[in-house]
């Protein structure tokens, strides 16, 4: 099974074809100009910024349990994070 240790080591591109091969799509936000698709790949919560003007993906991260855009995710679903 492939973590979010290995993934965050590929370029971008690798990035975007072993998230949408690996991961299982969660859910998808708006924010601000992005939608925000989140993915589950293990135990790990995944984030692909998608912006919509350019027609790419802009970035991939590690859901960060603190940031503010959590509540748009509690307010849909109930995310189990990891204990560490």
């Amino acid at each position: 099974m492939i973590s979010w240790r290995h993934l965050n080591n590929l370029p971008l591109e690798k990035k975007i074809s072993m998230v949408y091969e690996h991961a299982a799509f969660v859910m998808a936000i708006r924010y601000y100009n992005y939608k925000i698709n989140l993915y589950l790949l293990g135990q790990d919560y995944i984030e692909v910024f998608v912006n919509h003007k350019y027609a790419s993906i802009d970035r991939i991260t590690l859901l960060d349990p603190h940031h503010s855009r959590m509540k748009f995710y509690s307010d849909q679903i109930k995310i189990a994070l990891p204990v560490k």
